[in-house]
């Protein structure tokens, strides 16, 4: 080989090696028990190879620096968007950014990012990551508080407290997300309402009524309410806003105290099994965010739990029920109204081979010009309160004045950070107890206790109660 050309460099044949070694082991553990079909092998495949290819030639000194940036499955419309998001970096600053692809499940996406940052390559160099990833893979990640300190600053405080663990900015949140309350505004005033329900019991009332109505109208397959039931993280999210309006605290506390075991939880989840069956269907113990929109925007629904995104999806042209609703903060109880804090941040690999120039991306995808003009083509909520204020940004948004009080007051984080890298035994542990209380296999009692003392063992964290309440109540004591 010439000086100058490029070829394999001292760290590629060990990164080839790395790689042979989480291919088979990454497929195995992405796609288990799944199709052998090969659609859903190709996205880690793909990934893997590109990297590869990435690690294994060097560039020369006039060829410009190539990213690559890995985060969620997104939709054609988000592609096209990001897409032209990272043309525009490149023009501005002559980095180029090779997107990669990823498998659209959360759990699935989790375990290819454990798997590529485990091996310690140089790319990708940037990564997207879930706001309840932080605590589970903070250690691969650099502090990024030291580039970010005024950026931060000027962000929902709680959004930006979701991506730092231990005082390290592990992530610069892009995208936030919360849960809502869609309801059919056309379907409230037939039946004599003047707004949406404001607490979960008004919310059973009414879909109860409307749902009697719609079907003494012929609508069989009429639903008063449809959520996210089935046996994953969106379950997390769903009962975790349902307790905690409650006050029924937050599964982990921020002081490591257990509090799952009270009667206030216990109510909440018994309230959502009542549903099951009478205003939700049957098979909400197997929805999952798609299935509820679906059902949803055919018009099959008078409320619906979901996230911001699925405004856009309601009302695209050709919608049954397109113009005919709305969104609000979801019900709420004794303790007020919540939504579960979801979305993504950027995180830079500490074994990038261009830490620059991924800060440099980072950078320009939290920018403010690039938030506006996002919430603007994609209706995706910024991360700084300011932007709130933007006549461009609320105009084609009308509902961004709603989010932003919700960001300030009324939002609920899971416990993943406080739980670290055992986050996923939690909220595995969590989802396999609600869901049982759902589907009837267990009583919500009977499940919390089991539960309590399933994360004792996981954490070894003390049993306490929720925040506000000064003794524990007699359930936080299994049931024999």
């Amino acid at each position: 080989m010439q000086d100058g050309e490029s070829g394999p460099h001292p760290q590629a044949f060990e990164m080839l090696m790395k790689i042979q070694t989480v291919l088979p082991r990454g497929i195995r553990g992405l796609y288990a028990g799944r199709s052998s079909s090969g659609k859903l092998v190709r996205p880690i495949c793909m990934v893997l190879l590109s990297l590869l290819l990435e690690s294994c030639t060097r560039p020369s000194a006039q060829e410009p620096v190539t990213l690559t940036f890995l985060e969620e499955w997104s939709n054609k419309t988000f592609s096209e968007a990001r897409q032209q998001e990272l043309q525009q970096f490149t023009r501005e600053t002559g980095i180029r950014v090779s997107l990669l692809p990823s498998p659209e499940s959360a759990r699935q996406r989790l375990v290819l990012w454990r798997e590529l940052l485990g091996t310690g390559a140089s790319g990708p160099d940037v990564y997207g990551l879930d706001v309840i990833w932080p605590g589970m893979l903070s250690e691969y990640f650099i502090d990024l508080k030291p580039y970010f300190t005024t950026e931060v600053s000027l962000q929902f405080p709680a959004i930006a407290a979701g991506y730092t663990v231990d005082n390290k900015l592990v992530a610069m949140a892009y995208r936030p997300d919360i849960g809502l309350l869609y309801y059919r505004t056309d379907l409230l005033r037939q039946y004599g309402y003047r707004e949406p329900p404001r607490t979960w019991d008004e919310l059973e009332i009414m879909a109860a009524r409307i749902q009697a109505g719609e079907r003494a109208k012929g609508k069989k397959q009429f639903w008063g309410f449809v959520w996210q039931g089935a046996a994953d993280e969106g379950l997390t999210c769903n009962a975790l806003e349902w307790q905690a309006a409650e006050g029924g605290g937050r599964i982990i506390e921020e002081d490591q105290a257990i509090s799952v075991n009270n009667q206030q939880a216990i109510k909440a989840w018994q309230r959502a099994a009542h549903w099951v069956g009478s205003i939700s269907p049957p098979g909400v113990v197997g929805y999952r965010e798609w299935d509820s929109l679906n059902v949803w925007v055919a018009g099959d629904a008078a409320f619906m739990r979901n996230w911001p995104s699925a405004y856009v999806d309601s009302q695209v042209a050709g919608s049954p029920i397109r113009n005919k609703f709305d969104v609000a903060l979801l019900p709420g109880g004794k303790a007020g109204r919540v939504g579960t804090l979801g979305g993504w941040g950027l995180a830079v690999s500490r074994f990038s081979a261009h830490p620059r120039e991924a800060l440099e991306l980072v950078r320009y995808l939290s920018r403010r010009d690039v938030q506006v003009n996002r919430s603007r083509v994609l209706s995706q909520p910024p991360t700084l309160p300011e932007l709130y204020n933007l006549p461009e940004v609320l105009e084609p948004n009308p509902r961004f004045d709603l989010l932003s009080q919700a960001f300030r007051t009324g939002m609920v984080s899971r416990p993943s950070n406080v739980t670290g890298k055992k986050y996923q035994e939690v909220t595995d542990a969590y989802i396999e107890a609600v869901h049982s209380v759902l589907t009837g296999e267990k009583g919500a009692r009977e499940a919390a206790a089991a539960l309590e003392d399933e994360l004792v063992r996981t954490t070894g964290f003390k049993k306490g109660p929720p925040p506000g309440n000064q003794h524990p109540s007699k359930n936080s004591e299994p049931v024999r």
